[in-house]
């Protein structure tokens, strides 16, 4: 089973890169921008948990979207110790450019399912998700 899930997220990842038309961005890069234009305001530790990934990981991926000047760290108004995190408006104009795209992918990576297979495989991948206790 762990061998074609990653092999479909390499085949999902090489096509999401190839779509993007020289836009260097990736898919984690692309959810973490479409989450904090979602929920503007959101700490770093936050949306490292809602996002599932280490928050020194969270860090890295937002100095480099800052970097970029697509989201932007303001200090938080509820914890003079945090960040709020939301995406700048170079952010806003890749996000409009983008969506079109990822949406063409995804078109695209999932051709040979129909629409039931999709939702099905998207309820099937939620669960694998979710932490067993």
């Amino acid at each position: 089973m762990g061998y074609h899930l990653r092999r479909a997220q390499i085949s999902f990842f090489n096509d999401f890169e190839n779509s993007m038309g020289g836009v260097q961005i990736t898919p984690g890069q692309f959810g973490v921008i479409t989450f904090i234009a979602v929920n503007p305001g959101l700490t770093q530790s936050a949306l490292a948990r809602a996002v599932g990934i280490e928050r020194s990981t969270m860090v890295a991926v937002i100095d480099v979207l800052e970097s970029r000047s697509l989201v932007e760290r303001r200090p938080s108004p509820v914890d003079g110790r945090s960040y709020a995190l939301v995406r700048s408006a170079e952010g806003s104009d890749m996000l409009k450019q983008l969506k079109p795209m990822v949406l063409e992918h995804e078109k695209r990576v999932t051709a040979n399912l129909d629409p039931e297979e999709r939702s099905q495989l998207l309820r099937v991948l939620s669960k694998l998700t979710h932490e067993r206790h």
